[in-house]
């Protein structure tokens, strides 16, 4: 068993930092444009497009979780934003920040897993790099990312879109990430068997870009479907209505939920698509979703009404609950 440990050495820039790059990204990452000894490297986009670009940062704790890891977190958190934004994903760029005394064995898995996600979501790792930190000035291994893909010129999505009794969709059940990082830190002396969702949502979303009605979609990372629902109402100055008895949860989610007094519908989702679309074809969007793998419980969730830009929850009693802007964190931090 390879029982070494990254040092500071690893970080200066010569032997030790090559071997890393080498052993560890390099070979996980091998790509016919990944080239190590490279500055720069040109990437080739299609003429007449649209390219997109993004990125994000990602400092999950624990590194690696029921269902995933940070490495397929940080593949299919860029990817998916791209996703939601109408473009199919090409390139990503890597920065790792690796802490003192991370065993080589245990980045060895996430980076082999982060291989793994971009094989799966079809990108290209074409760009990186590597720091190492002192011990006790980092959280073992945080992540950066950007992420650059092509957009169709005719596909127009947007909140400028949406209109009033346009529906809100999800592609499945929500909250499974974020209970699934609650639960492998065993913060509360509970166990599950809760299982994280990280997972790319392209084909989802590619699946809706030939309807017309498309108007937008976005994931629901951090804060949840409430706070994708406030975002709406906020830019489009409209009530937004959700229909609790429609919104899947896992009963398992539910359960933790209940125990611990945590709202699911601000839990963070990492392979999830929210999405509006004119009413009359938002039995076909479901339709289509159901047909793939992560949509199977895809489901109509809410309407977009006249009123002052709030989100309601339409309870299964009957009643109306106000949901509230998310202001403090209703878990510790997890992505």
């Amino acid at each position: 068993m390879d029982e070494r440990y990254v040092s500071l050495a690893h970080g200066n820039g010569g032997r030790l930092t090559r071997e890393l790059i080498e052993e560890i990204f390099a070979r996980h990452l091998k790509n016919s444009h990944l080239d190590t000894s490279a500055d720069a490297v040109p990437i080739d986009l299609a003429p007449g497009d649209t390219p997109m670009i993004t990125t994000d940062g990602f400092i999950v704790q624990p590194l690696e979780f029921p269902g995933s890891d940070i490495g397929a977190l940080a593949v299919n958190g860029t990817v998916n934003d791209l996703a939601v934004s109408g473009a199919r994903p090409q390139f990503l760029t890597l920065n790792a920040f690796i802490e003192e005394g991370l065993e080589f064995n245990r980045l060895d898995r996430i980076i082999k897993n982060l291989a793994r996600a971009a094989r799966a979501a079809a990108v290209h790792v074409v760009a990186g790099d590597t720091k190492v930190v002192p011990r006790g000035h980092g959280g073992e291994l945080y992540l950066a990312t950007t992420g650059v893909g092509i957009k169709k010129r005719d596909l127009q999505l947007g909140t400028d879109r949406i209109k009033t009794g346009d529906v809100m969709l999800v592609s499945g059940p929500v909250g499974d990430h974020g209970i699934s990082i609650m639960l492998a830190r065993e913060s509360f002396e509970l166990k599950g068997d809760v299982r994280s969702d990280c997972a790319p949502v392209v084909a989802l979303c590619e699946a809706l870009h030939n309807l017309a009605g498309l108007r937008f979609m976005r994931d629901p990372t951090r804060g949840g479907l409430a706070t994708v629902a406030h975002e709406i109402a906020q830019a489009t100055g409209t009530r937004l209505r959700m229909f609790e008895k429609n919104i899947p949860i896992r009963p398992e989610v539910q359960s933790v939920c209940e125990i611990l007094g945590f709202d699911p519908y601000y839990l963070a989702c990492e392979g999830r698509v929210v999405a509006f679309i004119a009413p009359d074809e938002a039995d076909t969007a479901l339709e289509k979703w159901r047909q793939l793998p992560g949509g199977e419980l895809a489901a109509r969730i809410g309407v977009v009404e006249v009123g002052k830009a709030r989100v309601i929850l339409e309870t299964k009693l009957g009643g109306e609950r106000i949901l509230e802007e998310l202001e403090d964190d209703p878990l510790p931090r997890i992505c």
